[in-house]
């Protein structure tokens, strides 16, 4: 993981010199866009395995797996986001979540790092109209970090409310248990 990583942010320092508190969150890769999520939401990070079908289950659904006698389901992000172009290697991981109502496990092509970002950090989301539904983007991220040979790159993180997005998941668990 990279620890190299700074936070360079556009707007100025309050006038009072104080600043807000910085959050932690953990950063990710699917595809070609790097992600980020609440770190208190990570309950561990596993390799993949593949996880045992479960007939019915949408598509972006894996299976599920024994976590110490917990049946976790695992979701493959690249799935949940529509996304091509799958595919399973050495750096492909599962992030275990304990989100509210269930834990889950989320599939992704590779951890990043930690990061911590303070609220004026974090851009809002573009308004995007129409078909595209992007309720689960909390905010944008520009990130400078220094690479070995000491060039400095800029990435841009997504901050993803992983509660929303996967509620549609933990709706259909909540309603298979009654």
């Amino acid at each position: 993981m990279n620890t190299d990583t700074t936070v360079v942010s556009s707007k100025p320092a309050p006038a009072s010199g104080v600043m807000a508190p910085a959050q932690e969150y953990l950063s990710f890769r699917v595809g070609s866009e790097e992600y980020a999520i609440d770190i208190l939401k990570v309950q561990e990070i596993r390799s993949y395995e593949p996880p045992t079908r479960i007939a019915g289950a949408p598509g972006y659904v894996k299976g599920v797996v024994n976590l110490r006698g917990v049946i976790v389901p695992i979701a493959d992000l690249r799935l949940r986001l529509y996304l091509d172009d799958i595919r399973y290697d050495d750096f492909t991981v599962v992030i275990v979540l304990n989100l509210t109502h269930s834990v889950v496990g989320l599939v992704v092509d590779s951890v990043s790092d930690v990061v911590r970002l303070r609220a004026e950090d974090i851009r809002p989301a573009p308004d995007f109209s129409g078909n595209l539904d992007a309720s689960y983007i909390q905010g944008l991220a520009t990130l400078s970090s220094v690479d070995s040979s000491g060039a400095e790159a800029q990435r841009m993180l997504i901050l993803t409310d992983i509660e929303q997005l996967m509620a549609d998941m933990q709706l259909n668990q909540s309603q298979q248990l009654h």
